[in-house]
């Protein structure tokens, strides 16, 4: 059964997802979500925010519980540590630094940089044990570049380097930040959640869920609830798979079990790959025969035409000579 988190009104209101931006800055596109102002700011309608967060919940909830990949992206100040949190608690993936352009639709850029990003890291691991045995892989300054590059792109890419391919869903925290993001997913197809502020555009959000996103407090509330299903999720695909879990099994232990289980999923489909290889070799192998015999056929066949269309000629000579004969006696009949 489907368990998940309950939200209140209560808490929300407590969590100041109820504030808006000031009426100057609103994007009309909202007006359908406020409930109206109070003190030159805009209040969201909290009645509509509670259902749309279920309908996203249920989404999140699915996506996870068929071993999905989900992207928290939240790059603003404010949000950027509490998303690389939930996302850890909950086994996924995070951008908090910077979006770089391409992230989902110029992925294997992306996975060239985090291959770049272990090669830097291992280059650095082999130095420090060169350096316990008195050896010298790296002069100082080659070293301080190298921790630079890992730095680099450690901050962009490190919530995102163990994801393996393309998000099945995006979470994103202030659509007017992450737009770009959010053009790309729907590029690809990809489902966006987005909380929308009352000055941010619903028109590409494929589950919005009108609320606060500059309050920690409301950012903290939305990753809780969102990391809650996303666990409810994964325990229960193993559940489902008929692994014991016992009550008191921490989030370690769950998230343990489901990257066991995803390996395992992984190795059948290489084993199904590579019993599928011979097969596909032997339809290679097949066609490459018949193109061999349709091309050594192919002069034998152009011989057979041209004897043909030479029998035929002579033919056609002796009809034609025919019809002009009958053509000049109709003539010489209608002269006469």
């Amino acid at each position: 059964m489907k368990k998940l988190p309950t939200v209140t009104i209560s808490e929300l209101i407590e969590a100041g997802v109820h504030f808006g931006h000031k009426t100057m800055r609103w994007n009309p596109k909202m007006s359908s979500y406020l409930y109206g102002i109070k003190d030159d700011i805009h209040i969201i309608d909290l009645q509509q925010t509670l259902p749309l967060l279920y309908s996203a919940l249920n989404k999140i909830y699915e996506v996870a519980k068929n071993n999905g990949r989900i992207l928290f992206v939240g790059t603003k100040m404010q949000a950027s540590e509490i998303i690389a949190e939930a996302a850890k608690r909950c086994g996924q993936y995070y951008i908090n630094h910077r979006w770089l352009g391409g992230t989902l639709t110029n992925w294997s850029t992306i996975n060239r940089s985090i291959k770049k990003l272990a090669d830097l890291e291992k280059s650095i691991q082999a130095a420090d044990q060169d350096e316990e045995e008195n050896r010298i892989r790296f002069t100082k300054k080659e070293r301080l570049d190298i921790t630079r590059k890992i730095e680099k792109l450690e901050k962009s890419l490190g919530g995102i380097r163990e994801i393996g391919g393309l998000p099945d869903l995006l979470f994103v925290i202030d659509t007017n930040m992450e737009e770009i993001a959010i053009k790309e997913a729907n590029k690809l197809g990809i489902p966006v959640v987005a909380i929308l502020d009352s000055n941010s555009n619903p028109d590409d959000v494929d589950y919005p869920v009108p609320g606060n996103d500059d309050a920690t407090r409301s950012i903290k509330l939305y990753c809780r609830i969102l990391s809650d299903t996303i666990l409810q999720g994964i325990q229960d695909s193993l559940i489902a798979s008929g692994i014991d879990i016992g009550e008191s099994a921490e989030i370690s232990d769950i998230l343990q079990m489901n990257a066991s289980l995803e390996k395992k999923s992984t190795g059948k489909h290489k084993e199904t790959k590579k019993k599928a290889v011979p097969e596909v070799k032997k339809e290679a192998e097949e066609t490459k025969a018949t193109k061999k015999e349709e091309i050594t056929e192919a002069p034998k066949k152009k011989e057979e035409i041209a004897k043909e269309t030479k029998a035929k000629a002579p033919k056609k000579k002796e009809e034609i000579a025919e019809v002009k004969t009958e053509t000049k006696t109709k003539k010489t009949k209608t002269e006469e």
